[in-house]
């Protein structure tokens, strides 16, 4: 049965720079890249070699120690270069791109003729796989667990996130398709989230076979962790696999047409864009195009993401494998005069869940240009209740991450780890005044339990 959950706690940061319902589509990248780094716990095998020419669809590298899970190439072109780290670990792989693009074709046949083991087999051998992600652990899921349900959020509530009623407006078909496969991996529930207050588009509401719910509130709402939490939350044994909104409308194309398509509508934000808007382009793209004349200043952050969770990258970089925007903010790293903008300032300028600065007189439509200055070092890790307002989640944040920091195992299951992720903390991250990277000690503590326990 649907359901509609009111969230109490969260905080939206209001940022200067979303962006505008425009779309553009820009020339193929001359180069893309696959990073090994964007599926956390997973070790390459390559099966292409520099030099080599290769298709949209072709599979160059699988995980080592889960062979079945393999990843494409987004494009036609050459192996143009893997590029190794210490101990000869593989950080990407760069292609570049042909003029003319190619692409796997394979034979489809109708999603409901197939059996659930028949569409598994498919996204495996085509790289569809990586798309689905697991919790816990919140990885690539694993194909031999059965998930109790699978979750997609129609919404991202994140800094400048795109909106997805605009991004897939008009892919009805492709998108419903998706959802056909989706079906086909579970025995249980397919859960599709949208947005309680804002009218949803016929992309998600068509959608048949499917419980949709509505959730209410400020970010993270639209984090499918929440989204988990409330409506169908994970236990210890139990597994529920997520996939993007946008990468469902992928997986349909591929059984529409068997053609590995990865063509992703990304949002181009930021206080430091001069023309925020969207952009049609392909997972793994070159970004210097995507940037090139967009940006106001040289003393800037571009992040592949967004400002909370997404990854720091150069002005040439490349955009993440499961990333729908990129978000260009002031670096932070300059001196602030302590009278006018530092710590003895009028704090106009400022943004705070507290009522530290005077902000929080100012119309709620006001926002702000944020740089990523942290205002300070790392301090005790104390409790001051300020995670708890912002973690709409049934768990105790600040005692969770205490776990995580201390390789509690005991205290971090009876904590809930087994239902949250890293991104589910940015917010905790954001207004804790400790400075603590409290993402990354979810993640270690993650993978303790992924070694230990599972």
């Amino acid at each position: 049965m649907s359901k509609t959950v009111k969230l109490k706690k969260g905080l939206n940061i209001r940022l200067i720079g979303a962006a505008n319902k425009v779309k553009t589509e820009v020339a193929m990248p001359k180069m893309v890249s696959i990073k090994p780094s964007d599926f956390h716990g997973m070790t390459p095998k390559m099966l292409v070699k520099e030099g080599q020419e290769v298709k949209a669809g072709t599979i160059i590298f699988q995980d080592k120690y889960n062979e079945p899970i393999k990843f494409s190439s987004p494009v036609s072109g050459e192996i143009e270069k893997i590029v190794r780290g210490e101990k000869r670990r593989i950080l990407e792989v760069l292609i570049s791109t042909s003029q003319n693009q190619e692409f796997e074709i394979s034979e489809i046949r109708s999603v409901e003729s197939m059996s659930n083991d028949e569409v598994k087999s498919t996204m495996l051998a085509s790289g569809l796989w990586p798309f689905v992600k697991q919790r816990p652990l919140d990885i690539v899921a694993n194909p031999i667990n059965e998930p109790k349900s699978i979750f997609v959020s129609a919404f991202d509530s994140s800094p400048l996130a795109p909106d997805f009623n605009y991004v897939l407006q008009g892919k009805n078909k492709e998108f419903n398709a998706g959802m056909e496969v989706l079906k086909k991996l579970t025995s249980g529930k397919v859960h599709l989230t949208i947005n309680g207050k804002a009218t949803a588009e016929s992309t998600f509401t068509d959608v048949k076979g499917v419980e949709i719910n509505k959730i209410v509130g400020k970010h993270p709402a639209g984090n499918v962790g929440t989204q988990i939490h409330h409506i169908d939350p994970v236990n210890k044994g139990e597994f529920v696999w997520t996939v993007n909104a946008q990468d469902v409308s992928i997986i349909g194309r591929y059984f529409l047409n068997g053609k590995y398509n990865a063509k992703r509508t990304i949002a181009l934000t930021g206080s430091e864009i001069k023309n925020p808007h969207y952009i049609d382009t392909i997972i793994g793209a070159n970004v210097a195009d995507i940037l090139e004349g967009q940006i106001t200043s040289d003393n800037v952050r571009v992040i592949s993401g967004n400002v909370l969770t997404g990854d720091k990258i150069s002005k040439d970089g490349y955009l993440g494998f499961y990333h729908n925007q990129i978000t260009v903010i002031p670096e932070g790293n300059e001196y602030k005069f302590f009278l006018t903008t530092g710590w003895l300032g009028l704090g106009f300028d400022k943004f705070s869940n507290s009522r530290l600065f005077p902000t929080f007189i100012l119309p709620k439509s006001k926002k702000f240009r944020l740089d990523t200055n942290t205002n300070g070092e790392e301090r005790a890790f104390v409790v001051t209740g300020e995670l708890e307002r912002v973690f709409p989640f049934d768990i105790l944040p600040m005692q969770l991450a205490k776990a995580a920091i201390t390789d509690d195992i005991d205290g971090m299951e009876n904590l809930g780890i087994y239902e949250v992720a890293p991104e589910d903390f940015a917010l905790c991250e954001y207004v804790c005044t400790t400075k603590i990277d409290i993402q990354d000690k979810i993640r270690q503590g993650l993978d303790l339990i992924a070694s230990e326990c599972m």
